[in-house]
């Protein structure tokens, strides 16, 4: 992790998928296209594949229907093998994205407890089940009905994700991004990790934290690292309003988690408006990347953000579309209008 940077792809966007699964009707094995851009990211200094959700889904990734599936918008096992061994081939690791916070509506023991409300047996898979006259209802994640919390406290969960986790593992995987980990009691992974660590003592396991104390999280929780978005948003706010007292006071704190963990630091990800769009004076990218590069922590480039592209976020039905686009089939074909970050 001391020489890593990442390049993080949002693959069902990248790739072109059908925004509903429902939609697809056999296999499209997409997943080898990412084969023809491994020597892009090598070719400015990456050497690390972070990528977004790839597993069965009911729409975008974040709604897990099977953990142990590739989405059949991507492609299948064999197309993810190969994938597997051509990062290993130009010595690229590979991270994916575990979505453990919560699961999709069509994951079968959510289904399952909605189907038979509380009392049935697998109610222990989700947070809390209600009936109110005859409506079964969940705890949704952040409100999203689609979204089902899974009940972190269980034995079956814990031992669930463990399987997940060493399933990827020993199918050639360098570790995790684990999604929505600030909802996540620390508690959950201190119980999950040990196992899988006897196994892979090397894995890397990195939390999505917005908020929350970083530091006593990464030290009961024992992941590696967690995303910084205080400095995301300080590197942003303060150059596109030439005002340095916020990134001031945020170096301050950076320094201190420095000292427990190396922090994974972006400029942009598949969540928020692209960089180039926050800043709106393009002379000052050029300081965004030199911030990113040379400060400490583990980095993450946003697919796209090496080309300087542009696009917001909208706070809408689909309105992170335009930050998730899809790619060509390589470099060669990306049109090379914007110029480069």
């Amino acid at each position: 992790m001391d020489h890593v940077v990442w390049w993080q792809v949002y693959p069902l966007g990248f790739l072109g998928a059908e925004k509903e699964l429902a939609s697809v009707r056999g296999g499209l094995n997409r997943l080898p296209r990412l084969r023809g851009w491994l020597d892009h990211l090598i070719s400015w200094g990456g050497n690390g594949l972070l990528l977004g959700p790839i597993f069965t889904s009911a729409s975008h990734g974040y709604d897990t229907e099977d953990y142990f599936q590739i989405d059949p918008r991507l492609g299948d096992g064999a197309d993810f093998d190969g994938l597997v061994a051509a990062c290993r081939d130009k010595g690229v690791r590979l991270l994916l994205d575990g979505v453990f916070n919560h699961a999709g509506r069509s994951f079968p023991p959510v289904a399952q407890a909605l189907a038979e409300g509380p009392g049935s047996a697998a109610e222990e898979w989700v947070a809390r089940l209600y009936d109110t006259d005859g409506v079964i209802t969940a705890d949704y994640f952040e409100g999203h009905d689609s979204l089902i919390t899974l009940n972190h406290r269980t034995a079956r969960v814990q031992e669930f994700v463990r399987e997940v986790m060493l399933h990827w593992l020993r199918r050639g995987i360098d570790g995790w991004r684990l999604d929505a980990a600030y909802a996540v009691p620390a508690e959950f992974w201190a119980a999950v990790l040990p196992d899988v660590r006897r196994e892979f003592p090397d894995a890397w396991f990195v939390g999505e934290m917005i908020h929350g104390d970083y530091v006593d999280y990464v030290q009961r929780s024992g992941l590696d690292s967690v995303t910084e978005y205080e400095l995301w948003w300080a590197i942003w706010s303060s150059i596109d309003s030439i005002n340095f007292h916020e990134l001031e006071w945020t170096l301050g704190r950076h320094a201190g988690f420095v000292e427990d963990f190396l922090p994974l630091t972006f400029l942009s990800n598949h969540d928020v408006t692209r960089v180039a769009s926050r800043i709106r004076d393009d002379r000052h990218w050029s300081h965004a990347v030199a911030l990113l590069c040379f400060l400490p922590g583990v980095p993450s480039v946003y697919y796209g953000d090496e080309f300087g592209l542009e696009a917001i976020k909208e706070d809408r039905p689909h309105g992170d579309d335009a930050v998730r686009p899809e790619m060509p089939p390589e470099r060669g074909l990306f049109d090379h209008s914007h110029p480069e970050v």
